[in-house]
Parts: C-alpha cells; sequence; structure tokens
C-alpha cells in the first residue's frame, strides 16, 4: 500500500489503492495502517536520532556522510534505509520476525514496542538484526512506524472517500466518528465501517467543524447583504463545548481535549442543559472588560494540565458562543443558520434570567453587526482591531452547518496583515520534496546600534521559480555555516507578512509574530533601508 500511494500520482488511483487494501486486510490491520494513514500516531518508540546512531554503529559510515546523505534525501527513515541496505549488502536469510511472517497489528502492538524498553546494546543489536531481515521498502516502512513518522503524502479526505466507498456510509458520519481519536483495535476498525451503527458511543465526540474561506468579494457582491449574518472573527481556540449525559468536554479543532487547561469552561459546561453543543472560541475575556485580550495572552493558558489560582485569575477564560450544533440531545445542524441562531440567542436569554452558578462572564453570545449595504463591508472591517478581532465573518442565513471548508457558506474577512521589511541572515535546507532547496529562512530588523537581530522565521511566500533563484544566491554568498544553517551576506530585503505582534521573552529582538510568511521580494530596497525593531515596536501599539 506504501508503495502504490507514494508512486501515484492521481487521486482517483490513491483512492482505488486504499478501498483495495481496507477490503482485504483484518480489521486488526486496518485499524493501524488507518491510524498511521491519518497522522495520529502515537508516540514514537525510538527517535531518529538513536537510529543515526544505530546505523553509524553497524555500517561504520562517518556522521558527516549520513548528514550529507540526510541532506540529500531529506527523510531520516529513508536515508538510514538506503545507506543501511547500500553498506550491509541485501540480507542473504530474513531473520524472523518478517512482514511474510507478522501482521501489522502484530508489528505494532508485540513486536516493535519492546524495542524502545531494551537497553543500549541489546536495542542496537535487535535493530540491527531486524533491518537485516527486511527488504528496502520494507526497512523504510518500519523505521518510519518507529519514529512516528509516518508521511505518504495522502490527504485525510482520500482516506475518509475510500472509507465511504468501502463502507457505503456518508464521508461526514465517518468524518464525525473519527472525530476525538481513533484508538486502533479491530473492534473499533469494525464498529466505525458499521453502516448500522446507531453512534450511540459518540457522546464524548464533537462535531466535524464547519470552516471558513477567503472573502470571494465577486461571488458575495451577486447576493444581498440582508442575506448575511455578520460578526467579528474572534482571535482565540476554535473549540466545542459539548454537555451530555451528565458530562462536558471542551474539544479544539485539532480534535484535543483541552478540559484541564480551562476548568472555568469545564464549571460552565456543567451548569448547561444536558443534550447541548456549541460551536465557538476560547478566549481571554475579564468579565466587565469591553473586549477579549491578545492571543499571546491566551496563550499562557494552552498546554496547563492544571493551571494555578494566580493564572485563573489574572487570565480569565470566556467560551463565545457562535452556533448551535445540538440541543435537547437533537442534531440541529441541517437547519439553516437563521434557525440556529435563533434558538442560541434564546437559550443564552433563559440562562441569563436564572439563576447561573457558572457565572454569566462564562459564556457570551458572539454579537451580529449590523449590514445595510455592501458598502459598509469596509468600514467595519477596518473597526475589527478596536473591538479584539482579527476581521470578519460572514455566513449565509440560509445555509446548514455544514462539513470542513465549502465555499460560498462562510466567508473570513480579516484585517489587512502586519508588514515590514526584513533582511535575510540565515538559511537551512528543507526537507522531503525539498531537501536539496535552501527554503527556511531567518530575517532580522536593525536595531538602535544600527545592528541586524533575528526577528522572524518564515517558510512560505515564494513561487518555486523565486525559491530556487534565492537557493542559488545563498549558496554563493554564505559567509558561515553552523550545521545545517547558512549565514548569509545580509543584502536581500523582503516583506514580511504577519497576522499579529507581542513581546516575547524567548526571542532575541524581544517580540514574536503570529503566522509570518514572505509577501513579496524587494529588489528594489538595499539592507539599510530596511525596517527597524522600533517599526516593529510601532505595529504593536497599533494593532497587538
Amino acid at each position: 500500500l506504501f508503495e502504490l500511494l507514494d508512486r501515484s500520482k492521481a487521486s482517483s488511483a490513491r483512492v482505488r489503492a486504499l478501498v483495495a487494501y481496507f477490503g482485504e486486510v483484518p480489521p486488526g490491520d486496518g485499524a493501524w495502517a488507518l491510524q498511521a494513514l491519518l497522522g495520529n500516531q502515537r508516540r514514537r518508540l525510538l527517535s531518529s536520532l538513536r537510529l543515526r546512531q544505530i546505523c553509524l554503529e553497524g555500517t561504520g559510515l562517518p556522521a558527516w556522510l549520513f548528514d550529507d546523505c540526510y541532506r540529500q534525501v531529506g527523510d531520516s527513515a529513508e536515508t538510514i534505509a538506503l545507506l543501511w541496505q547500500q553498506r550491509s549488502g541485501a540480507a542473504t536469510e530474513r531473520v524472523p520476525p518478517s512482514p511474510a511472517e507478522a501482521s501489522l497489528q502484530q508489528w505494532l502492538e508485540e513486536l516493535l514496542p519492546p524495542l524502545a524498553s531494551l537497553p543500549p546494546d541489546e536495542q542496537a543489536e535487535a535493530m540491527r538484526a531486524l533491518w537485516q531481515g527486511l527488504e528496502p521498502l520494507e526497512l523504510l516502512v518500519v523505521n518510519k512506524l518507529l519514529t512516528g513518522g509516518f508521511r505518504v503524502g495522502v490527504a485525510q479526505g482520500l482516506v475518509i472517500q475510500a472509507l465511504a466507498q468501502l463502507s457505503g456510509l456518508e464521508p461526514a458520519r465517518l468524518r464525525h466518528r473519527l472525530m476525538g481519536g481513533f484508538v486502533p483495535s479491530a473492534a473499533q476498525f469494525t464498529a466505525l465501517l458499521d453502516l448500522a451503527d446507531d453512534d450511540a458511543s459518540l457522546s464524548s465526540r464533537p462535531y466535524p467543524f464547519q470552516l471558513a474561506c477567503p472573502l470571494d468579494a465577486d461571488r458575495l457582491g451577486a447576493t444581498a447583504a440582508a442575506n448575511w449574518q455578520l460578526e467579528w472573527k474572534w482571535d482565540g481556540i476554535r473549540a466545542q463545548l459539548i454537555r451530555r449525559h451528565g458530562a462536558c468536554w471542551l474539544w479544539s479543532r485539532g480534535e484535543e481535549l483541552i478540559n484541564p487547561a480551562f476548568p472555568e469552561l469545564i464549571r460552565l459546561g456543567e451548569a448547561l442543559p444536558d443534550g447541548l453543543a456549541l460551536d465557538g472560541e476560547v478566549i481571554i475575556w475579564e468579565p466587565e472588560a469591553p473586549g477579549p485580550r491578545s492571543f499571546a495572552e491566551l496563550q499562557r493558558r494552552l498546554g496547563r494540565k492544571a493551571p494555578g489560582r494566580s493564572l485563573l485569575a489574572a487570565l480569565p477564560a470566556a467560551f463565545v458562543a457562535y452556533d448551535l450544533l445540538e440541543l435537547g440531545g437533537c442534531d440541529r445542524r441541517p437547519e439553516p443558520l437563521r434557525q440556529r441562531r435563533a434558538a442560541l440567542e434564546d437559550l443564552h436569554q433563559q440562562l441569563l434570567a436564572a439563576p447561573f452558578p457558572a457565572g454569566a462572564g462564562l459564556l457570551r453570545l458572539s454579537s451580529t453587526l449590523p449590514l445595510p449595504h455592501w458598502e459598509a463591508l469596509e468600514a467595519l472591517r477596518a473597526g475589527a482591531a478596536a473591538a479584539g478581532a482579527e476581521g470578519l465573518m460572514l455566513k449565509d442565513l440560509n445555509s446548514p452547518y455544514l462539513v470542513g471548508r465549502r465555499r460560498g457558506s462562510w466567508w473570513k474577512h480579516k484585517l489587512e496583515p502586519l508588514r515590514l521589511d526584513a533582511v535575510l541572515l540565515y538559511a537551512q535546507a528543507g526537507s522531503g520534496r525539498r531537501a536539496n532547496l535552501y527554503t527556511d529562512y531567518t530575517f532580522g530588523l536593525w536595531n538602535d546600534d544600527g545592528q541586524l537581530v533575528s526577528f522572524a522565521k518564515a517558510y512560505s511566500g515564494l513561487d518555486a521559480a523565486e525559491i530556487e533563484e534565492l537557493d542559488r544566491w545563498i549558496r554563493r554568498h554564505t559567509s558561515e555555516r553552523f550545521g545545517p544553517v547558512r549565514a548569509v551576506e545580509p543584502l536581500q530585503v523582503f516583506e514580511l507578512a504577519f497576522e499579529g505582534i507581542g513581546p516575547s521573552k524567548r526571542h532575541k529582538s524581544g517580540l514574536a509574530v503570529r503566522f509570518p510568511r514572505i509577501s513579496r521580494w524587494r529588489r528594489d530596497k538595499p539592507a539599510s533601508e530596511a525596517d527597524t525593531l522600533a517599526a516593529a515596536l510601532a505595529l504593536m501599539v497599533s494593532r497587538p
């Protein structure tokens, strides 16, 4: 399957390969293959660094040669597979366990996990014996499964499409069953594809999120403004707050359960009526404040397993609800937005009218904005920063709640990005298909002493021709090397675009930016005219 997917160019061919594979393998193998293909594989058993060490010890190759090969290949698992086969020669005798003698489920449940706990010498000996018994492609796949870095370029949508063809289930229903994580087992895989299952086991799981597309003004202008709901695009964490069967769950859009980080929102959920699912935004918002605080402050709450009292008091979270997905245990997503919004407003009023033990400030209703005509849109967008938002959301009042990104129902109209002209300081080669090109860049701004200080990294924004041109320039103008990183002559200026800026103790510049990318190559500007840290600070004051 790996070979077919890796070599196929057409999506239809990949779907056919997936359907054939899942249709013929035992459910246990299907479960583990699905886990890997979805990119949800459990933590790595052995690190790439450890496999590299074992390979070098077994082949006698120098480290510099391995590193040079890696920079050409761009994938450590593949580099090891190629070097091991080249150096050791083809295996003369297969050493069990082998793919011919063990299922994928056995490999991932019984054969590979014990390797992680062996003493170093025994581990190295076991790995080399394992490699010696594998064919080149088998060796590559095993290395990827060991390191948890299994990637074969198949989008989740193609996997869902294949499973839908195989099972007869709607893709949206499959996505819902997979929300909240998939535990690989034969029973779980069989239940996933069961056409008759009533989905009663999904009580803790969120619905697949609907996503917005960047605004297509021409397409929007062909409709009446009165048919659209306009609201702020909040700069927080997209989440679903779910209350079912006496329990509460807070799910992020990344399908991560974030209950521990926001205990006050779990108390809020426990005070809500049973059989309820709300779509909204987690954001830092003090009860009496007119607007929310910045995303940078929200980041201080993320990943905390048990935030202390002082942090909870200093950075109080709120859930800003903007859609009602379930009420009274009934799925409301097929209803038009205007009906879901009316029900959400009624629910919010009922909660405010009754004694609400969780506190009214924890649950906020995302306010709608008046849009009398399309000419008023840009003026409203200009007020987003003052409201603590990053732009506008436009939603078709007649649309149901859909799955994923569907053009035409939800549009996002963000503020124009912040921009600064910065100087290229460092470059590093990419990975995978870009392993032979310098595609990862570090940029600097001028400080008050006339020195360039590293400010941001960016990996996107240039087209293929510009990347190749810049790669040639970097190789000719390298001033120093630090392992895989090249320092370059500070001559090239690029305009960087980003969504926000804030103070940071972790960065040399004292600043951190959100979603930096290259917006254009400023060939017309010398490095001496690039922007300064003072200019960046001014942007932070104007729009945090």
